[in-house]
């Protein structure tokens, strides 16, 4: 009698601390839903572990370092963001920031990845900065109704392509930029087989949907697509060559100074655009704002600055999230769960590697069809609104960067309430953003 009684009591002990750290039934889910919706966001943005160090490995850092980097990020960022800010959103470093890193700063213009290392530290510590003082989130509620329909939009459509790229359904080609890709490949024939499968399993109500979708692709894979099962268990490399090793000297010298400008704009949006399109995705926006803003910004601009540290490019939230949002998550605990996989993969790398981009892909152009549902609620007979909201949608794919898509919004919306006098309706941060994007432009050409 007195077993039985402990373990009534134990249970609802374990239970209560979730219930009292992530508000579990306040948000209408359970553990069993944010563990799933957490496996499945982490196996769509998986594949980073494996990318970042072979772009990073580019700029002559060491690959092994960076993997460890990498991980450990991935998993401190998405603690933060589960404990403090309590979001089903993780954090990784961000691609496009990495290429940036490499490409542009290291190999085009010649520093070296310790002074490179050094500028995302000081773009991370500004970030810490802004958001601790209130300037970001104001930066955040200034952002008109429309605009942030076009960031959910614009995700969605940035999802789209890189899950069509993925699964080889598109291709690059030097006469159209884009153009279908090989149906005869068989990835691409498991890639519309796992779409196919995500959409009706969804379309029946069936949990679990996309997670059923990635795993059963993943398992085709090794039959069909000649997948190679590299072992499960591996000793993580040492992360010594990148720990520390950044050069904050290199990073204040006039060039870099430049570099941390267009790191911080570009983190600014990306972070910024990511977090409001998933929460107004997972309904997690009250009046169109999102209730703990400060705390969830406080998480990406911690990681930022902690990567730097590690050996890594700059650490943002990340769109795959949203996969996890449609599987269920609502509370911190899927970012939680995508903390401890990151953590698992220091020594799991081969069981994590073993999921092919192809097999990630069909969740995450389902994922991308439900946010372009946002459209409906734009005022279609003010073109005020319309046309900076689609022209920030459309631009975020087209260019491949969010950042710009963001960029040509603001100056489209804000020019458009200049030249038909509604000058009023326009926050000054509006103004102020839309000057900024403006002067980049005109100095450089680019967002970037």
């Amino acid at each position: 009698m007195d077993i039985k009684r402990e373990a009534a009591i134990s249970a609802p002990g374990r239970a209560g601390f979730l219930e009292r750290q992530f508000r579990l039934a306040e948000h209408g889910t359970t553990a069993r839903t944010e563990l799933l919706a957490g496996l499945t966001t982490f196996l769509t943005m998986a594949y980073i572990v494996f990318i970042n160090p072979s772009i990073l490995a580019d700029a002559g850092m060491p690959k092994g370092a960076v993997f460890v980097a990498t991980c450990l990020v991935a998993a401190l960022g998405s603690l933060v963001m589960a404990l403090y800010a309590n979001y089903p959103i993780a954090l990784a470093p961000g691609m496009g920031l990495n290429a940036y890193f490499a490409y542009v700063v290291v190999l085009g213009m010649g520093f070296t990845w310790q002074a490179a290392l050094g500028a995302v530290f000081i773009s991370g510590l500004c970030f810490f900065v802004v958001t601790l003082t209130g300037l970001r989130a104001m930066i955040v509620d200034g952002i008109p109704h429309s605009m942030r329909i076009a960031l959910t939009v614009g995700i969605g459509l940035f999802l789209a392509v890189i899950a069509l790229k993925n699964a080889g359904i598109v291709a690059a080609s030097p006469a159209t930029f884009v153009t279908l890709g090989d149906l005869h490949q068989p990835s691409t024939v498991l890639a519309v087989i796992g779409f196919l499968m995500v959409a009706a399993l969804s379309a029946r109500k069936v949990k679990a949907a996309l997670l059923t979708s990635i795993l059963t692709v993943t398992v085709l894979s090794f039959i069909w697509a000649g997948n190679a099962f590299q072992g499960v268990v591996s000793l993580p490399p040492s992360i010594a060559p990148t720990l520390f090793a950044l050069d904050l000297s290199g990073a204040l010298s006039g060039g870099l100074l430049h570099v941390v400008l267009v790191l911080f704009l570009v983190e600014l949006f990306d972070a910024t655009g990511t977090l409001m399109g998933v929460a107004n995705r997972a309904g997690l926006l009250t009046e169109g704002k999102l209730q703990r803003l400060d705390r969830a910004l406080m998480a990406d601009s911690t990681a930022i600055f902690v990567g730097s540290l590690l050996g890594t490019s700059s650490t943002t939230a990340y769109l795959e999230s949203a996969s996890g949002v449609a599987e269920g998550g609502r509370t911190g605990l899927t970012a939680a769960t995508v903390a401890v996989l990151f953590l698992a993969c220091l020594f799991f790398a081969p069981l994590a590697g073993a999921v092919p981009p192809y097999a990630t892909a069909p969740a995450l152009l389902y994922v991308a069809c439900l946010m372009l549902h946002e459209l409906v609620d734009l005022a279609w007979d003010d073109p005020t609104e319309v046309i900076p909201a689609c022209v920030t949608a459309l631009l975020m794919p087209f260019t491949y960067s969010i950042a710009t898509g963001v960029a040509f919004g603001f100056i489209t919306y804000a020019a458009l309430k200049l030249l038909t006098g509604r000058v009023r309706e326009v926050k000054p941060v509006v103004w102020v953003i839309a000057a900024l994007f403006l002067f980049k432009f005109v100095e450089t050409g680019s967002a970037h």
